[in-house]
């Protein structure tokens, strides 16, 4: 037997392999992180970032709200405003009354969904100062009939419905007007009603309807006016309508859609890009005119005017109240 007593050896130290977990741990962290927020490297139009130069290799970062993105135009704005140097990024609400407030929140770096008259309604309720960037298209408001082919055919007496909510009744009363059913006190305004209906002087009945119900009211009245968003979805074409405003009369101009921006951003070059791309695309003017129905009258409109018709309105707006 041996004298040598048996050395037991001693333990490693795992000093070497705790340092090689701990570095591979934040590598994979770093490269996480990286995979999550690089895209947020793109400096934002508006902000902090406040880069004007527009390059497709280096591009400015736009987040643009906006109702129903699902029209395939949309995707054209986006490759269209690529080539020009802008990231947009186009954010889909599902009802009007929610981008103003992301858009005075700063969530977004402008929105493209509304007319003056609705811009300024929110910005008296809100005592906001959203501004017009520039001009789309004008939706022309269409009268429609299951019974008669022309406004003539419709017998006095009558009765016409038009959508109830403030600014499409109004509008709606100026297309009958326009058409020869009625008569307006003092000519109308954006802010007629049904009650503002010179009866003695006009050939029809009016009465006002939730403007989701107008279109399936038809059977039982002579015509209706229908918003757009309903004519398709009631079985209807908008060739069908037997009498539409009229989107070159100046006194249109506060039903034209526009891009609209938080005031301080008016002059902000790379969103005036970015009017300048939807205005001057075609494809994405003929992918918003398919998405109308063929309804759509694009327009160019100077964002002094539009400015000018916002303020207009709005101080029309306090004066009702």
């Amino acid at each position: 037997m041996s004298d040598e007593i048996p050395l037991i050896e001693a333990p490693r130290s795992r000093r070497p392999l705790v340092i090689g977990v701990v570095v591979l741990v934040l590598a994979v962290i770093g490269a996480v992180a990286f995979l999550a927020t690089r895209g947020d490297d793109t400096p934002r139009a508006t902000g902090d970032g406040k880069s004007t130069d527009l390059s497709k290799d280096d591009p400015v970062k736009v987040v643009l709200g906006t109702v129903g993105a699902s029209d395939p135009y949309w995707k054209t704005l986006e490759d269209a405003a690529a080539d020009a140097g802008i990231e947009l990024e186009i954010r889909d609400f599902d009802s009007y009354p929610l981008p103003n407030p992301a858009l005075a929140e700063g969530e977004l770096d402008a929105n493209q969904f509304q007319h003056i008259v609705y811009l300024a309604e929110y910005n008296v309720a809100n005592n906001d100062d959203l501004v017009p960037l520039g001009s789309t298209a004008i939706y022309p408001l269409g009268l429609y009939s299951q019974k008669y082919d022309d406004v003539a055919d419709i017998p006095d007496g009558e009765t016409v419905i038009v959508p109830d909510d403030d600014s499409n009744q109004a509008r709606g009363l100026l297309v009958l007007q326009s058409a020869g059913l009625i008569q307006l006190k003092d000519g109308g305004s954006i802010f007629s009603t049904v009650a503002d209906v010179d009866t003695a002087a006009s050939r029809v009945k009016v009465k006002a309807l939730q403007a989701d119900l107008t279109a399936t009211s038809l059977p039982d009245v002579a015509a209706a006016v229908i918003n757009n968003d309903f004519v398709e979805d009631a079985g209807l074409k908008f060739e069908d309508a037997i009498a539409v405003d009229d989107p070159s009369d100046p006194k249109a101009i506060p039903y034209v859609n526009i891009f609209a921006v938080r005031a301080e951003d008016k002059d902000n070059p790379v969103l005036k890009k970015l009017v300048e791309v939807y205005q001057q695309t075609q494809a994405v003017l003929d992918g918003a005119d398919e998405a109308s129905g063929g309804t759509a009258q694009f327009v160019t409109i100077s964002q002094a005017d539009l400015e000018a018709s916002l303020r207009e309105v709005e101080a029309q707006i306090r004066d009702q109240k």
